[in-house]
């Protein structure tokens, strides 16, 4: 297929998965002529198609069927579809994509479509940034959005963050994208050429989706295929510059790291509390260019203060500076770096402080969904001050490491979960006596006042209490959103109630 607009007109095609992004893909492919088929495991998602996208554009749709996987799969093999677009939930080792293996047809995520369609649009070279990583993307794709609008570039974050990077692409007013990009929606894209990419980091991290760690990395490696201008890696994780050094990138591309050390030739780095370009200006070979300071940053760190910014947060910066230079706005005001980092605010639920009382911070981290991330946010408190609400759904991954690593941080934990078994094992094994209280399965509510009401018995003035659960929420909350608004409401109430408790003289 060449062009969406050429080749979609009078194609069937089926869409797997209506959440946000699916109804997008169908509102989006109904508008370009296409004959569309929906299919999703749940049974009320057809009748909220209808009503998110009105009754006309459901009546368009060729067929629809509400089923599970092998349903789907049996569907699939049995139609004339010519192309299939799959929601990011869609796992690769799963019987839908085997499915459209085994009949050949040929698979698509959102992303793909949304890069078809822009190449195909009146604006065809709009610049889009890509970032993938197992931690940091949001983050780091929220710099770069921020830089980039400091530039004056209407630069929305889009992907695996914002809105749903077709939705943006149709509307036709932005200037450049940040976009997010997960490796099940690398999965299945095909042609995307990013002005610039990067990999931040690579972990253990859904083994039950892709099959393998291999199969992850490779999905991962994917964002730097046909990057034009500069693929960024991080120095610290040769992982990611291997991936470069492989990739199969336009004639011209550079390599560019970012480290937290001071930066060689080719690279972006800090020298003491100064960002410093040692890749993009002209007398690189020499010296290094001044693009900010920890200053710039030291409102996202604990109370404030520059110097105890977490590291990772430092690195998400110099990625976002990395591939926003890439752009001519910002390469001709590299000022923008710093601008664009003080304006940034995080999103919810990415170490953000949502109560403070009695001497005890409580930080919500509910994204920190893999260990890679949970011990990037529990390294950053200090020794023996941190009570650790831990646990979920492990996707599969040992939770061994990350408690060895984190355990000088923790005054105890709070382990919830519906399974907490590798939880408590990993904890039992690599950090033996530190106290841990369990809680038990039940509604969301129930699971978050307990932890909570535990967490509190356990802190002492000075310490933090941290929800960094290094796991999925799925087998308890709807999603990490529901189980950090639940966090945030009930340690709020926590919080009031220590600073309104008389002190130990009975004040």
């Amino acid at each position: 297929m060449s062009t969406p607009v050429e080749a979609l007109c009078g194609a069937r095609v089926g869409v797997v998965g209506l959440g946000r992004t699916g109804m997008a893909v169908v509102d989006v492919l109904v508008g370009l002529g296409a004959r569309v088929s929906v299919f999703d495991a749940r049974s009320g998602a057809i009748d909220a198609l209808a009503d998110a996208l009105g009754a006309d554009t459901a009546a368009q749709l060729d067929g629809a069927l509400a089923g599970e996987d092998a349903a789907i799969a049996e569907a699939i093999t049995g139609s004339d579809l010519r192309l299939l677009i799959v929601s990011p939930g869609v796992p690769a080792t799963g019987p839908v994509l085997g499915a459209a293996r085994a009949k050949g047809l040929e698979v698509w995520s959102e992303i793909e479509l949304a890069w078809r369609l822009q190449r195909s649009s009146s604006r065809p070279n709009i610049p889009w940034l890509a970032v993938t990583g197992t931690d940091g993307k949001t983050t780091t794709v929220g710099m770069l959005a921020a830089i980039l609008a400091a530039a004056g570039l209407e630069a929305p974050a889009v992907g695996n963050i914002g809105a749903p990077a077709i939705t943006t692409v149709a509307a036709g007013r932005a200037d450049a994208l940040a976009v997010e990009l997960s490796s099940f929606q690398l999965h299945s894209t095909r042609t995307l050429a990013p002005l610039a990419a990067a990999c931040l980091n690579v972990a253990t991290d859904h083994l039950d989706w892709h099959g393998s760690m291999a199969a992850y990395a490779a999905d991962k490696a994917r964002v730097y295929a046909r990057t034009r201008r500069a693929a960024i890696y991080n120095v610290a994780d040769g992982v990611t510059m291997t991936m470069v050094e492989d990739a199969d990138v336009a004639p011209g591309c550079r390599a560019i790291g970012f480290t937290t050390a001071a930066p060689a030739l080719g690279q972006i780095g800090c020298v003491e509390d100064l960002l410093i370009d040692r890749a993009y200006h002209a007398d690189r070979r020499h010296s290094g260019a001044e693009l900010g300071t920890l200053a710039d940053l030291a409102h996202l760190a604990p109370g404030g203060d520059a110097s105890q910014l977490p590291t990772h947060m430092v690195a998400d910066a110099l990625a976002a500076a990395a591939l926003a230079l890439a752009t001519e706005a910002v390469a001709a005001d590299p000022a923008a770096i710093a601008r664009g980092l003080r304006a940034y605010r995080p999103g919810a639920h990415r170490i953000v402080t949502v109560a403070q009382g009695g001497g005890v911070n409580w930080i919500d981290d509910s994204k920190a969904t893999n260990p890679h991330s949970a011990q990037a946010a529990l390294t950053a408190l200090r020794e023996g001050t941190g009570v650790w609400i831990v646990g979920g759904d492990t996707k599969g991954a040992s939770l061994h490491d990350l408690v060895r690593a984190v355990r000088p941080h923790l005054r105890g934990a709070v382990v919830i979960g519906r399974d907490q078994a590798a939880v408590l094992e990993a904890l039992a094994e690599q950090a033996p006596g530190l106290p841990v209280v369990t809680t038990p399965h039940g509604r969301p509510e129930a699971v978050i006042d307990a932890a909570v009401t535990a967490a509190a018995a356990m802190a002492r003035p000075g310490d933090t209490v941290m929800l960094a659960p290094a796991c999925a929420s799925w087998d308890q909350f709807d999603s990490y959103v529901q189980r950090g608004d639940l966090f945030a409401r009930y340690a709020d109430r926590a919080a009031q109630a220590a600073a309104s408790a008389p002190d130990q003289d009975g004040h």
